[in-house]
């Protein structure tokens, strides 16, 4: 059981001022963003990063002397609504703290790289500032001490995304995929909302302790925990890019690359998963909608890995792969492994972003080309991006002996054993694996093997300030895994009426299996494309890799069952009254204005003939309004005198 303490005054002062480094950063980046040199920029926006980076190093360091605490830190009340009063105000519990480290641990990194990425963009000052306030959005998600101030920060990364996605709306793709990406998040959103309202009506407040202590004293209503717990998973499934609101993602490649690092490393695709973990006491209660989750998950994974087989972007294969990883953290979610699923989004945060980042030096040195046909034999042109990318792919694939190997284990050893379809879980994972790895090496193989097939000259990457991120992060792709074991290891068990795990041992050939499969993946796409690099199982103009590069068809399918409906009904209800009306009052105030405007033409003589027929008018008024009566009466008056 998890006891709240009282922070002291140095932890209190570390905790607020979190995610008040970057935000200060933000504000001065945007008031100052055409005075600021390349290197004040920099330094101001990654040290802004670094100090959260170090203070989230402090508190993991006093948590570890006081396991399983939680800290609140009220700082003051935001807003009291009749009843409900909402603080602003930070908890630092263990998953708190892993999610702050990983924010602001990986953002640093990321951070660091785009200072060098993005040096020659005249617009630098006003890329940062917007990276910093993504920093800031999601440090306020995950340290929020309730779902008010969650949400606030939820909205937060949605803003910057879209800010980010299309930071260069100059090219239409670009603008296009931030809408996109915005519109799609926003439907998911709605569910989240529609969600927090149910659950403070049941529970009278969205203070998450509040909800954890009702949720495990039998407070709330299992049926109400069913749809409260179906809605917030509407708004995970936006945010985390899973079934069936997945479209987004791959489309947020327009973006620059730091941007596709610190989306799906450090931010925004966690926060589905970090909501589920976060609410996990109220989602115990619902095994029915933990199994969703898990469905969702696993079909996910699968489909998107089909996906990432046919892809030719290499951002795009990364961003299908993101999705995939993701339906494995829901995968275990939903079976009630929640210390996996969280691990996994830590190392996961790791080897994405060095994959993201050592793409990104990939797509400068061959000129912003990102087509993996078009490249080729880069192992031998870039030797040292090469392995560090290949670092990232074994991580990846939960090569034996990487950070990935140690997540993916963790799930996979709960998965057999939950109570919740566990085996064919366990198998779906597999599968999902044994395509990972396919389509990993397929990428590998494409482009850094063979003869280069590329048109312009490969410029090696000797900027220290891209490499330096990049070597770090290989070595946490690597190492990470340990770090997750310590670090989930702080976690609170969960109480055993509400443990969906079993506890029994595992079969050993389950983990001979898993071990293998990475291997068999290998192979599989050694002798597929190795031999012919380049080339696909199936031809490329084939309907089938069409259908996969097209992202299996869901575009398509929202095109015909929600956009062009909702087109025709707006274009029938074009000329309704309500229309008439509006444009009609509209169009007699202008046609008025045209009439009086024509009066106002600077001409004397005109003026001249305008007061003329004023007068010749008023004098026929008075001739004619019946002014005999009046002068009768006078008359008639002065006789009798």
């Amino acid at each position: 059981m998890q006891a709240t303490i009282e922070a002291t005054m140095n932890q209190m002062q570390v905790l607020a001022y979190l995610p008040f480094y970057p935000l200060l950063s933000f504000i001065l980046l945007v008031l100052f963003a055409k005075r600021l040199s390349w290197l004040t920029a920099s330094i101001l926006s990654v040290g802004a990063v670094l100090l959260s980076a170090l203070s989230s190093a402090y508190l993991l360091q006093v948590a570890m002397l006081t396991p399983n605490s939680v800290v609140d830190v009220h700082l003051w009340q935001w807003f009291k609504l009749g009843d409900m009063a909402v603080n602003f105000a930070f908890r630092l519990d263990s998953l708190s703290m892993v999610m702050s480290l990983v924010v602001s641990g990986v953002g640093l990194l990321i951070h660091a790289y785009a200072a060098a990425y993005m040096k020659d963009d005249e617009n630098f000052s006003r890329f940062m500032a917007y990276m910093n306030l993504f920093i800031v959005a999601m440090l306020l998600l995950v340290l929020a001490d309730n779902l008010v101030l969650l949400y606030l920060g939820w909205e937060g990364v949605g803003l910057c995304s879209f800010l980010l996605i299309g930071f260069w709306y100059q090219d239409n793709d670009n603008a296009m995929a931030a809408k996109k990406a915005f519109i799609v998040t926003r439907v998911g959103d709605t569910f989240l909302a529609i969600g927090l309202f149910l659950l403070f009506r049941e529970t009278g407040s969205l203070a998450i302790n509040d909800i954890t202590a009702l949720a495990g004293s039998g407070e709330i209503a299992n049926e109400m925990a069913f749809w409260i717990c179906l809605l917030l998973v509407g708004g995970a499934v936006g945010k985390s890019a899973q079934l069936p609101l997945q479209t987004w993602l791959p489309d947020a490649m327009a973006g620059p690359t730091p941007v596709s690092a610190l989306i799906h490393a450090a931010t925004m695709v966690t926060a589905g998963v970090y909501l589920i973990a976060r609410m996990q006491g109220v989602f115990v209660l619902t095994p029915e909608v933990m199994t969703i989750v898990s469905w969702i998950g696993a079909l996910t994974l699968l489909l998107a890995g089909i996906a990432a087989l046919a892809q030719s972007d290499i951002k795009r294969v990364l961003a299908y792969s993101t999705m995939s990883q993701i339906g494995y953290m829901m995968l275990a979610l939903g079976a009630g492994a929640f210390s996996a699923g969280v691990m996994h989004l830590m190392t996961h945060a790791f080897f994405k972003a060095l994959l993201f980042l050592t793409a990104g030096s990939i797509i400068l040195a061959l000129h912003h080309q990102q087509n993996i046909f078009k490249m080729g034999g880069l192992f031998k042109k870039l030797p040292l991006v090469s392995i560090l990318f290949f670092i990232g792919i074994a991580a990846l694939i939960a090569f034996p002996g990487t950070s990935g190997f140690v997540s993916k284990e963790a799930i996979l050893a709960e998965l057999y054993s939950s109570n919740t379809a566990g085996p064919v879980f366990w198998w779906l994972a597999i599968i999902g694996a044994l395509i990972t790895s396919i389509y990993s090496f397929r990428l590998l193989f494409i482009t850094f093997f063979g003869d280069y097939r590329g048109d312009v000259k490969v410029h090696p990457v000797t900027d220290k300030l891209q490499l330096l991120p990049l070597v770090i992060l290989a070595l946490l792709a690597l190492a990470g895994g340990l770090i997750g074991l310590n670090l989930t290891a702080l976690f609170p068990a969960p109480p055993t009426e509400l443990n969906l795990v079993t506890g029994h041992s595992d079969p050993a050939w389950l983990h001979n299996v898993a071990i293998a499969t990475p291997f068999v993946g290998i192979v599989i796409a050694y002798l597929l494309y190795f031999p012919k690099t380049g080339q696909a199982v199936v031809g490329s103009d084939s309907s089938l890799t069409k259908f996969a590069h097209g992202g299996l068809g869901f575009d398509r399918l929202y095109e015909w069952l929600l956009v062009k409906p909702f087109v025709f009904i707006a274009k029938v209800n074009r000329r309704d009254v309500i229309e008439q009306l509006v444009t009609g009052i509209s169009w007699n105030v202008q046609a008025w204005h045209e009439v009086l405007r024509a009066s106002q033409n600077g001409q004397l003589r005109w003026y001249g003939a305008v007061i003329g027929v004023g007068v010749v008018m008023l004098l026929a008024i008075l001739i004619f309004s019946g002014t005999s009566e009046p002068s009768l009466q006078v008359m008639n008056g002065g006789a009798q005198g």
